[in-house]
């Protein structure tokens, strides 16, 4: 049972396929090799043309099947994860009418706010679980405010990974998880929020068909399956948010349960079998891969900061000279603990929700020009990612999340041993690393939404431990130090903004 997977990510997309027998990796590919990039024609915008997320998704697999290593036609389901809370919108012909606005774009902020008011905050954190925020339905509201001839025009509204199962199938379906991330949900009624909406004034027929997240959401066109060597007729049977997915592949699905991952943003993830929120609502609740909307409750705690990988991109572009980020890692490692005083805040991607949507940019703070060097900056980059996820995790502990275990992908920053020691020295908590990504979660995913596995719990039977990272009980008060003085820096920062 060979199973495809595919990881829509912001800088690329990754294909994998892996064989449901044994959950091994068969082979894996990835497109572009450089990275995709983000449009921002005005000031906190975030902008990819869907369109090109399709060209390289067909990119991805096409490159995965000439490794080789097994015959395309023996592929039975399909698996989509993507970047989450993306807006895409089509017309009547399936056509795409503007680029998607994506999860880091900033220009519907005060569009949520205004929401947030007139359904009430009350009644918003009990039945959302969220603020409207900065979420897929405040992006349509800008849309149709700002854009009324698009408006007019749309057919259907998507979430990135609807748009690529689209492309593959031709059927426009959604799932209650999905429609939670976008902010139209009612966790009380378990139905499209009639309170957003009307407050909006958005016909629910705008919203795709809802099918379980785990089902058939359409099968490849036969068009498809020729052009990418696939069999016709083959089911897309799982899409999921990445920072769900990324859970999923971990084997996070029960309360207390915790992931994390450190991509182009950063996330801590926690399930949880009640339905809660934070009342700022600077982490957000949505419906987890396994939530039954009549059967038991798995809700995903989401902490999010948006620049985390993307900083570390910023430093290796701008700062580090062209050197690899190994070279980066090995060259910072040279330095000491806190970077001899240099502190770098990492909030420069957009609105932070764990800063109550501020936008404050990145900030370099005791920059020394006699002492400091790039490496000095690599390292400071990669402290104030970590820090700016403890700040997080406080937060998600004032709610009830207080974790003993995080577990991650060894990919993305979770490479660097400066990052991880850093993130498990201030938190105290261990980090186990797994060989997964979101690509071979998706893949898997889709195994579970064919019923070749019985429960998801079967399709990770063989997941595999690769190392674990410890805290350094010696070092904690240093870097407890360290961290209170950057966090000084940053609450210093918020209260003059």
């Amino acid at each position: 049972m060979l199973l495809l997977g595919l990881d829509l990510g912001t800088s690329s997309i990754k294909a994998s396929v892996v064989d449901g027998s044994t959950g091994k990796l068969v082979a894996s590919a990835q497109y572009p090799d450089t990275e995709n990039t983000i449009s921002s024609p005005f000031d906190g915008w975030a902008e990819q043309d869907p369109e090109m997320w399709w060209t390289c998704v067909q990119e991805a697999i096409q490159r995965c099947n000439s490794s080789g290593k097994y015959n395309p036609k023996d592929i039975q389901a399909v698996g989509i994860a993507y970047q989450m809370h993306g807006l895409v919108i089509v017309d009547r012909n399936l056509s795409v009418l503007r680029p998607s606005i994506i999860w880091c774009d900033s220009r519907a902020v005060e569009i949520g706010k205004k929401a947030f008011d007139k359904i009430g905050h009350e009644k918003c954190l009990s039945n959302l679980l969220n603020s409207p925020g900065n979420f897929t339905a405040s992006k349509l509201a800008w849309v149709k405010e700002n854009e009324p001839k698009v408006y007019g025009s749309i057919y259907k509204i998507m979430l990135p990974g609807d748009f690529i199962a689209m492309k593959l199938t031709g059927e426009i379906t959604t799932s209650n998880s999905a429609l939670s991330e976008g902010i139209f949900w009612d966790f009380q009624t378990n139905g499209v929020s009639e309170d957003v909406m009307k407050c909006y004034g958005f016909p629910t027929t705008i919203l795709p068909e809802i099918r379980p997240l785990f089902s058939n959401h359409g099968e490849v066109k036969s068009s498809i399956a020729d052009a990418l060597g696939l069999k016709a007729g083959i089911p897309v049977t799982y899409k999921s948010g990445d920072q769900p997915n990324n859970a999923l592949s971990l084997n996070v699905l029960d309360p207390g349960e915790v992931a994390a991952t450190a991509g182009t943003s950063g996330v801590i993830y926690s399930v949880s079998d009640k339905v809660s929120y934070d009342p700022k609502s600077r982490v957000n609740t949505f419906a987890h891969v396994n939530h039954e909307l009549n059967g038991q409750n798995r809700l995903g705690t989401l902490l999010c900061i948006n620049g985390t990988g993307i900083l570390n991109r910023w430093v290796r572009d701008n700062v580090a000279s062209g050197l690899s980020y190994q070279e980066m890692n090995a060259l910072a490692s040279k330095v000491n603990e806190g970077a001899d005083g240099l502190r770098i805040l990492p909030f420069g991607n957009g609105a932070e929700r764990v800063l109550e949507n501020k936008v404050i940019g990145a900030t370099f703070q005791r920059l020394n020009l006699n002492a400091h060097a790039n490496a000095h900056i690599i390292r400071a980059a990669q402290e104030g990612i970590a820090y700016s996820l403890k700040y997080g995790m406080d937060i998600m502990a004032e709610n009830g999340t207080s974790p003993s275990v995080i577990r991650a992908g060894k990919a993305n920053m979770f490479l660097s041993d400066i990052f991880s020691q850093t993130l498990v020295n201030v938190t105290g908590v261990a980090v186990e690393l797994y060989d997964t990504d979101g690509a071979k979660g998706a893949a898997l995913g889709s195994g579970i939404g064919v019923k070749y596995f019985a429960n998801p719990k079967d399709a990770f039977v063989n997941m595999e431990k690769i190392g674990v990272v410890e805290p350094e009980t010696e070092k904690a008060s240093t870097y407890q130090d360290i961290y209170q003085d950057w966090k000084n820096i940053l609450d210093n920062q918020l209260a003059n903004d």
